[in-house]
């Protein structure tokens, strides 16, 4: 896997002076359908609410725009890069509500026609692109009933992936990422780490606020996952439990169920407080 940190096009303000105490940010959550327009009318109805509460920055969930009843029926909506109403419909409301918007994950087009890539796209306030993520590790999962297998139609990605917004820096990750601490110690000094999901109800009532909180203090820096949250109309049932957790693993906000928005601030000072009464990161040897 190689590394790549992207400086968003027209981010000036993110590398001139000190970066701002205080940022607003926000995950939604959803409980997304077989149906492309019925989902994106309900991401814009999130997205307004968290902007108008004052968000700065928000975070869709994995899959928001769809989720089929069948694993194949992500070919009919995919998008080749930079063309098709999901992609547009991000740039617009980004440079609409004057935020940076991260969007979940949408499936990408593939060199293989059978399969897609699950594409994270990140839109700055103005609607410019200012990064890309495509999903490495690629869950699978049998117990019982339950069946899962994404290499089936999904492409892996290559690359560790971060961007530079207003407050610092931002690591780039989804759902199943978060088994795999290795790739949060390649995104660097992040102040904060995304995590757009869609977990089972089986394994999210396992193992996600474990994981997330572990993230968070072993990065020291703030943690926003955005989740698929509720009963979907293919039958499956997602864990929820949104949330944003401090560099100290404290759980700031959560949302169990349903579609929502949960919010807060990232202090720039908080990450400082707890890097400096324990100071792991800069203790660390292996990288």
């Amino acid at each position: 896997m190689s590394e790549t940190h992207v400086l968003p096009p027209s981010s000036t303000a993110a590398s001139s002076g000190s970066p701002p105490s205080t940022f607003r940010i926000a995950a939604l959550q959803m409980v997304s359908t077989p149906d492309r327009e019925r989902n994106l009318a309900e991401a814009q109805r999130l997205i307004a609410e968290a902007a108008a509460d004052g968000a700065q920055l928000v975070l869709l969930p994995e899959y928001f725009c769809f989720m089929g009843f069948k694993d194949t029926d992500k070919l009919a909506v995919r998008e080749p890069y930079k063309d098709g109403p999901i992609q547009r419909f991000l740039a617009d409301a980004a440079r609409r509500h004057q935020i940076w918007l991260i969007g979940g994950t949408l499936p990408i087009t593939a060199p293989e026609a059978s399969r897609v890539l699950n594409t994270t796209l990140v839109f700055d306030p103005q609607g410019n692109e200012a990064a890309r993520y495509d999903k490495i590790h690629l869950f699978n999962f049998e117990k019982g009933e339950e069946s899962f297998d994404e290499a089936r139609t999904i492409c892996p990605g290559g690359e560790v992936r971060s961007f530079e917004a207003p407050f610092g820096r931002v690591g780039l990750s989804v759902c199943y990422d978060l088994r795999f601490p290795e790739l949060y110690r390649r995104m660097g000094d992040c102040a904060l780490i995304v995590v757009p999901s869609a977990f089972t109800y089986t394994t999210g009532r396992a193992h996600w606020e474990t994981l997330l909180r572990a993230r968070a203090v072993e990065n020291q820096c703030y943690v926003l996952a955005a989740a698929q949250g509720g009963k979907h109309e293919n039958g499956r049932r997602t864990w929820g439990h949104s949330m944003l957790i401090d560099p100290w693993g404290d759980i700031i906000a959560v949302r169990d169920e349903g579609a929502g928005v949960v919010a807060g601030n990232l202090e720039r000072a908080r990450i400082e407080e707890v890097r400096q009464s324990l100071p792991a990161w800069r203790h660390r040897v292996l990288s």
